[in-house]
C-alpha cells in the first residue's frame, strides 16, 4: 500500500515533519534524581532511527509542587540540560524534531516525595491520591505560569525543537480547565473564558522565552470522562481559545483523566483500535491548526485511514512503537507485514509504570535496554547448529535471538502449531490481539530462515541423532492438580481452552493466579450460558488486572453476562460435587455444589527433558516456564538473553 497520507510532509509552525507519524508523549520511568539519562537518548533514538516523523517525550515537571512519582524529570533545574543535549542531538542525529512535553501535575499527585503541599485550583482530592490540595493563590499562579516558561527555555538551552503544554489527562491546566474540578469564584472560575485563563497565561510565557524559532503545542482532553467534567464540546471552545492566541502551532488530543478514568487513556486490547477519534475529528472542524490524534492504532493502515477520513492531521502511536521502533521505516519500505505489532496487553508499558518500574514491551526485550544491548547485537564468531524444543514464546524468541547471532537453529514442537498457552489465551472472549506475538515471532523466524517442525516429541535419542552444538529446552508448563480436589467434574482452564473438557451448568472457576486466566475462562463460559462464580484466596478477583488497566473493564462484562465474584476464599476440599471455602478473614467455612469447578491456579514446570539432557552431558540450556511458571513477558525475555548468548 503506498500510504499516501502517511508520508506527507507537514509543517508545523517552524518545525517540518518528514511523516505524520507521532511519537507522542508517555511516561518512561527513566529519570535518575529528577535527570534524564543515556537510556532516555538510546531509547528515541532507536525510534527516530525507526523513521518516525516527530517525537514528543514524556514530561518535564515545572515546579516543585509536582512530583508524583519518584521517576520525574524535574525540569526546573538546570542540571537536567546536559541530559537534554544528549537526548536531541542522539534523536536529530537521523534528522527527527524532537518536542519537550512540560507540565505541573497539579492535584493529581502526592507530596510523598516533595514533602510539599499539592497544589490544585481547588481544594479537591484526587479519587486515586486522595489528598486534600492546597486551592493556590494569585501569587501561586504567577509561580506556576514561571515555572513553565523557566522549563521552556531550558528545554530551549537544551536543543528541543518545540514544546508541548501537557494540559490533558494529569494536569494542573486540566484541573483549572475542568468543571469538576475547578470550584473558583475568581477570574479563574466560572465561566469557560476564566477556566482557560491560566493556559492562556502560559502559552503567552512560553512563547515569549521560546520565540518564534520552536513549535509550540497544547495537549488537550476532549473527554473526561467523569461526573460533571470537561465534555467535548468544552473541549472544543477550549482548541479555539488556544487558537485565538496566535501563538500555538498544534492542537494534541487526550481522552479520560489519569487518575479517574486512566483505562481508557492506555487502553487495553478490550477496547477497538481508533476509539478516541471522536475527539480529534471534533477538533479538525473546529481549529485550522494541526491536529494529532490517539487511540490504540496498532498498524500503519489504521493511520492512514485516520488521516485519509479526515479525522486529525497527524496519528500518535506510541505502543506499536515501543513493541517495534522500526515501525514507520517497515511500512514506508512496503514490509508492513514485517512490523512486530503492538498486542496492547499493557503487560510491560502501562504495568511497569504502576509499579514504578521502567518502561519494557512483553515481546520486545530490547524496550527500556537500548542503552545496553548495542554490544550483545553483535554477530557470534562462530556458526553453531541449535536445536531448540518448543514454539512458545520462550522457544521462538530463543531461536530468534539465537539466528540473528548468525547461528543455524531448527525448533521442534510436539503440537501441531506454534504458541504454547498464548495460542490458547487467544482463544477467548476480546484477548485474540494476544496471538500476534505469536504470529509476530513467527514472521521473524521466518525472515532469519528459522526451520519449525510440527508434531515431533522430542527426548535424548532424538537428540543424540542430530548432535546439535547446543540444545535449548522450552518445554513450558503442565497443569497441576492442587492436593484439595479428591474427585469430581474437575478441569483446569487449558482442558476448556482447548475443548478437552466442556463444563455446563452451574460452574465454580477458582482463581489463585490473579490475572486473565480466571477472567477468561469465566467468560468464555458464561457467554456459553454457564451459570459462572469466581472464587479467589485474594480480596480481588484477577487483581494483576488492575496493573494493566483490565480491571475496570472485566467489572462490567461481568456484571451485564452475570458471572459473580467472591473473594477471601480458601478451597479447602471437592469431594463428593461439594466445594469446602474457608472465609479466611473470619474462619468461618463456605460451601458450594457447582456441576463443575474450573482451576486457575500455578503449573508444574515440564522439565524431564532437561533434566534427561543435562544428565546425558549434553549442552542444554532451558527457558520460560520449564525454568519457573511466569507471564510471556519472562519467557520471551529468557528466551532472547539465552539465544543472544550463543
Amino acid at each position: 500500500m503506498s500510504y499516501r497520507y502517511l508520508w506527507t510532509p507537514l509543517q508545523l509552525g517552524p518545525v517540518s515533519t518528514r511523516n505524520r507519524i507521532v511519537f507522542s508523549a508517555h511516561l518512561t520511568n527513566y529519570a535518575r534524581d529528577g535527570k534524564p539519562t543515556a537510556q532516555h537518548a538510546a531509547y528515541y533514538a532507536a525510534r527516530a532511527a525507526g523513521g518516525t516523523g516527530l517525537i514528543i517525550t514524556e514530561e518535564h515537571s515545572t515546579h516543585p509542587t509536582d512530583w508524583p512519582y519518584e521517576k520525574l524529570i524535574h525540569g526546573f533545574h538546570r542540571h537536567v540540560i546536559p541530559g537534554y543535549r544528549a537526548i536531541t542531538d542522539a534523536v536529530h542525529r537521523h534528522r527527527v524534531p524532537i518536542f519537550a512535553q512540560i507540565n505541573h501535575n497539579g492535584g493529581q499527585a502526592s507530596s510523598m516525595y516533595s514533602r510539599l503541599p499539592v497544589w490544585a485550583p481547588s481544594a479537591i482530592a484526587d479519587p486515586l491520591f486522595r489528598e486534600v490540595p492546597k486551592a493556590v493563590t494569585t501569587a501561586d499562579i504567577e509561580e506556576i505560569v514561571a515555572g513553565y516558561a523557566l522549563v521552556a527555555s531550558n528545554c530551549a538551552e537544551g536543543g528541543f525543537d518545540g514544546i508541548e503544554l501537557q494540559c490533558s489527562h494529569s494536569s494542573i491546566v486540566r484541573g483549572f480547565l475542568s468543571p469538576a474540578t475547578n470550584h473558583r469564584t475568581d477570574h479563574y472560575g466560572g465561566t469557560i473564558e476564566n477556566r482557560a485563563r491560566l493556559l492562556v497565561e502560559i502559552v503567552a510565557a512560553v512563547r515569549e522565552v521560546i520565540g518564534t524559532r520552536l513549535a509550540l503545542g497544547v495537549r488537550l482532553c476532549g473527554d473526561e470522562l467523569i461526573e460533571g467534567g470537561t465534555t467535548i464540546d468544552d473541549a472544543v471552545r477550549v482548541a479555539q481559545i488556544a487558537e485565538a492566541t496566535g501563538q500555538v502551532d498544534y492542537i494534541n488530543t487526550s481522552i479520560g483523566v489519569a487518575t479517574s478514568s486512566l483505562f481508557m487513556i492506555e487502553a487495553s486490547m478490550h477496547v477497538p483500535p481508533g476509539y478516541a477519534l471522536f475527539i480529534p475529528s471534533a477538533f479538525r472542524k473546529a481549529v485550522e491548526l494541526p491536529v494529532i490524534g490517539v487511540g490504540r492504532f496498532k498498524d500503519p493502515l489504521q493511520a492512514e485511514r485516520a488521516l485519509a477520513d479526515g479525522h486529525c492531521d497527524l496519528v500518535g502511536v506510541v505502543r506499536g512503537q515501543i513493541a517495534d521502533p522500526d515501525f514507520a521505516a517497515k511500512a514506508r519500505a512496503g514490509a508492513a507485514g514485517e512490523i512486530r505489532l503492538c498486542l496492547s496487553c499493557n503487560q510491560e508499558c502501562v504495568g511497569r509504570m504502576g509499579l514504578n518500574r521502567w518502561l519494557g514491551c512483553i515481546e520486545n526485550p530490547t524496550a527500556g535496554r537500548e542503552s545496553e544491548t548495542a554490544v550483545r547485537r553483535l554477530p557470534a564468531p562462530n556458526r553453531r547448529n541449535v536445536l531448540v524444543v518448543g514454539a512458545g514464546p520462550a522457544g521462538l524468541q530463543a531461536a530468534i535471538a539465537a539466528a540473528r547471532n548468525g547461528h543455524r537453529v531448527a525448533v521442534y514442537e510436539q503440537d501441531a502449531t506454534a504458541g504454547g498457552q498464548v495460542r490458547l489465551a487467544a482463544s477467548v472472549p476480546n484477548r485474540a490481539e494476544l496471538g500476534d506475538l505469536v504470529r509476530n515471532q513467527l514472521t521473524e523466524c521466518v525472515r532469519l530462515g528459522v526451520e519449525i517442525t510440527y508434531g515431533v516429541c522430542v527426548t535424548l535419542d532424538f537428540v543424540n541423532e542430530r548432535r546439535p552444538d547446543d540444545v535449548i529446552v522450552a518445554t513450558g508448563a503442565e497443569p497441576s492438580r492442587p492436593w484439595w480436589v479428591t474427585d469430581g467434574n474437575v478441569a483446569d482452564v487449558r482442558d476448556v481452552l482447548d475443548g478437552s473438557a466442556e463444563p455446563t451448568g452451574d460452574v465454580v472457576v477458582v482463581d489463585e493466579i490473579g490475572f486473565h486466566h480466571a477472567t477468561s475462562v469465566a467468560e468464555l463460559l458464561a457467554d456459553r450460558g454457564c451459570a459462572v462464580e469466581i472464587v479467589t484466596p485474594g480480596m480481588v478477583v484477577g487483581q494483576d488486572l488492575g496493573v494493566t488497566l483490565d480491571m475496570e473493564n472485566w467489572w462490567m462484562r461481568a456484571n451485564s453476562k452475570g458471572i459473580r465474584q467472591s473473594t477471601d476464599l480458601v478451597p479447602m476440599g471437592f469431594t463428593d460435587g461439594e466445594l469446602s471455602l474457608l472465609h479466611h478473614p473470619t474462619g468461618v467455612s463456605q460451601t458450594r455444589r457447582p456441576d463443575w469447578v474450573v482451576l486457575a491456579v500455578p503449573p508444574t514446570p515440564v522439565e524431564w527433558l532437561y533434566n534427561d539432557l543435562r544428565s546425558a552431558g549434553v549442552s542444554v540450556q532451558r527457558v520460560g516456564d520449564c525454568v519457573a511458571p511466569r507471564r510471556a513477558h519472562a519467557a520471551v525475555i529468557d528466551g532472547d538473553r539465552v539465544g543472544a548468548a550463543l
